[in-house]
């Protein structure tokens, strides 16, 4: 069964906005299905794996857009870049908005090719797995995550949660017949054999996945090349440029610490978040939800959720991940989130617990020396079963609430 997306609307915007609209997103998230489902019975569709495409479409530009007709879907566009040009062209004829959507996983191929040609022709989409909302159903107008005083929510029962967060979030894996492990070896091994023999010259696969699984033991952490470097045995520019590939096709996500220049106080060591908390189980052998939520990672992994979930809003919103934060200063007092609105800083705290007090807060202080800031509405999100007020500025809200 299809489930409804909210990047569907943004999509719809975007095709208002600019000539192209690119899509992209890690391998498997549903890129293809929304598109189809959405734009179908509107685009002409076309698959660059489909070998006659390929083809006419390497060989002639020119014959492969005589034979399709516009409004028109390029899907895997970055195993064609002789496309780009062709594609400004053909759009610069038309004179009209949102005639041709293009697809694709791999972020570097991609835009080489749209800095080179399409620059101020597109409008660029990032497309996470599903969301919480959207797995609920709670899904309506996509909106980023801003902290805000809530006084209504849905229930769930914690197990349910712990179920998702193993389970992952990608699309096929909701179907409970697919083989959870089986899947994830596979999408492992695709994405070994296929992006990273693109993206970078490994000569050691089991070395790079090795690398993965190093990673994904440090989701939700202080990013320390140095300490993965010498876990897997290559050096820190080796690390770096291993993680700018799993950045590149969308595995990972670094967020920064909130560092304003005036302030020399504050870290500038990032974190790294895996985008999906199965990949994360997979990678380090939490086999069942049972075995999570009473592992020793499983507070680092909740973080990894409610982070990854709070991300996915700002995507499906089409807006800047740039307004994501976290805090850490040279007296190692944390905040693990700041959502910023403008000049408002919004903090938020994850916590695993069901009930929080004020204790779970008391770094959010912090914030009040920065010059030129406010501090706005905070959460801390948990696993309480419904919203209730820590401080009159601050509310615990259940995971299932962002």
């Amino acid at each position: 069964m299809y489930i409804e997306r909210e990047i569907e609307q943004t999509i719809d915007s975007m095709l208002g906005q600019g000539k192209v609209v690119l899509v992209t997103g890690a391998r498997q998230v549903g890129k293809t299905t929304v598109l189809k489902q959405h734009l179908g019975d509107r685009f002409d569709y076309v698959s660059m794996e489909n070998p006659r495409d390929y083809l006419l479409a390497k060989e002639d530009a020119a014959l492969f857009f005589e034979s399709h007709d516009l409004p028109i879907i390029i899907d895997e566009i970055q195993r064609v870049p002789e496309l780009f040009s062709p594609v400004k062209w053909v759009v610069d004829q038309s004179g009209e908005k949102g005639r041709i959507v293009l697809t694709g996983s791999q972020t570097y191929h991609l835009m080489k090719g749209v800095s080179e040609s399409l620059a101020g022709r597109i409008r660029i989409l990032e497309m996470p797995s599903l969301s919480l909302r959207e797995l609920i159903g709670g899904s309506q107008s996509p909106r980023p995550y801003i902290p805000e005083k809530i006084s209504l929510a849905s229930k769930m029962s914690s197990g349910n949660i712990w179920n998702i967060i193993h389970r992952g979030s990608m699309p096929e894996l909701q179907d409970q017949n697919i083989d959870w492990d089986s899947y994830y070896s596979d999408y492992v091994a695709a994405y070994l054999e296929r992006d990273v023999r693109d993206l970078v010259n490994v000569k050691d696969e089991a070395k790079f996945y090795s690398f993965m699984v190093a990673c994904a033991a440090r989701t939700g952490q202080l990013l320390n090349a140095t300490d993965i470097g010498n876990t897997v045995d290559v050096d820190r520019k080796t690390v770096k440029a291993w993680l700018s590939v799993l950045q590149a096709s969308n595995i990972v996500r670094i967020v920064e610490p909130f560092w304003p220049n005036v302030d020399k106080r504050l870290t500038k060591t990032p974190k790294i978040f895996f985008m999906d908390t199965g990949l994360v189980c997979h990678l380090t052998r939490w086999i069942t939800p049972e075995q999570l939520r009473n592992g020793a990672a499983a507070g680092h992994i909740f973080e990894t959720f409610v982070v990854s979930e709070i991300l996915k809003s700002f995507m499906n919103a089409g807006k800047s991940l740039r307004d994501v934060w976290f805090y850490r200063d040279q007296k190692k007092r944390e905040i693990d989130l700041l959502i910023q609105e403008g000049r408002i800083l919004h903090p938020v705290e994850v916590k695993m617990s069901a009930t929080v007090g004020r204790d779970a807060v008391k770094n959010f202080t912090c914030l009040e020396g920065l010059s030129g800031y406010e501090i706005g509405f905070g959460h801390v999100v948990c696993q309480a079963p419904e919203p209730y007020l820590i401080t009159k500025d601050v509310q615990a809200v259940p995971v299932w609430c962002i």
